[in-house]
């Protein structure tokens, strides 16, 4: 029977390390390099960036620190809810990190992380520009999901999220 208390199974990860970006700040063909499929790092390439902001629907989107602080409450409070248990969140203003123990895939919770938030800042955005028009996308469409099995991994993890932005 599955545990809802946050803690891993003797066969799960010890936690996922989650990372998103907001959307339209890391295009395929980024100068920075790219991922293509998970664990597939691409070389820089003009012509597919070029490519990809002429299909961009809206201007990319960067959050400010009110937006970032809101992220992150938004985080912590869902990992409340759920039972998991969050050991690090850093919200910047181009991307997403997390540590979180959850006994569900991690690609469910990017997901809700990525639901909520937009949820919040979307009634952010309403409250303070009620006549601004409605965005539509916030988030990139996947991100990274990555599983930590050891104490080791997981402490370089956190360590990364808190003091390496």
């Amino acid at each position: 029977m599955p545990r809802y208390d946050g803690r891993p199974a003797a066969d799960d990860p010890l936690a996922y390390f989650l990372t998103w970006t907001t959307y339209g700040t890391w295009l395929p063909g980024d100068a920075r390099g790219w991922v293509d499929k998970p664990g597939r790092i691409r070389e820089p390439d003009l012509l597919a960036e070029e490519f990809a902001r002429r299909r961009m629907t809206e201007e990319a989107l960067v959050l400010d620190t009110d937006e970032r602080a809101i992220v992150e409450t938004t985080i912590r409070r869902h990992c409340e809810i759920r039972h998991w248990y969050l050991h690090a969140v850093s919200c910047r203003t181009n991307h997403v990190h997390t540590v979180v123990t959850a006994r569900v895939d991690p690609e469910i919770v990017m997901d809700q992380f990525k639901a909520w938030c937009t949820r919040r800042l979307k009634e952010r955005r309403a409250s303070v520009m009620p006549d601004a028009p409605t965005r539509n996308n916030w988030w990139t469409q996947r991100g990274s999901k990555r599983y930590l099995n050891d104490e080791n991994g997981l402490a370089g993890a956190i360590g990364y999220v808190l003091e390496g932005q």
